[in-house]
C-alpha cells in the first residue's frame, strides 16, 4: 500500500507542475498580446490613424488627392474628407482690411 500511495503522489505532484506551467504561459501569452497588439492598436486608432496587426505597423493616412495633385472641389465633401483622417479643415482666412489710399 505505501507503493501505490507514493506513485499516487507523485503523479499528483507531476500533474500539479504541468497545469502550473500551462497557466503560465498561457499568462505569458495574454501579456505579449496585449502590450504587443491590442494597446499599439488602440493608441493608433485614438491618433486616426490606420493600423497594421500584421505587420504592427501604425500608418498615417493621406488623401488621394494629396498625392494626385486634384483637389476636391466640393468643398463639404474635402472638410469630411479631412475629418475622416484626423485632420481639420483649414479654417477661413479672415477678411482683409480694406487698404487705406494714400493721402495726397
Amino acid at each position: 500500500m505505501n507503493n501505490a500511495y507514493h506513485r499516487i503522489r507523485r503523479t499528483y505532484n507531476r500533474l500539479k507542475w504541468i497545469f502550473v506551467g500551462v497557466f503560465a504561459v498561457a499568462n505569458v501569452g495574454i501579456l505579449v498580446w496585449t502590450f504587443g497588439w491590442s494597446r499599439p492598436a488602440e493608441a493608433c486608432t485614438q491618433a486616426h490613424k490606420w493600423w497594421d496587426g500584421y505587420t504592427r505597423t501604425c500608418a498615417q493616412p493621406i488623401l488621394t488627392s494629396d498625392l494626385t495633385g486634384r483637389l476636391i472641389t466640393d468643398q463639404k465633401a474635402r472638410d469630411a474628407a479631412l475629418r475622416a483622417i484626423g485632420r481639420l479643415p483649414p479654417t477661413a482666412p479672415a477678411a482683409a482690411a480694406p487698404a487705406l489710399a494714400p493721402k495726397p
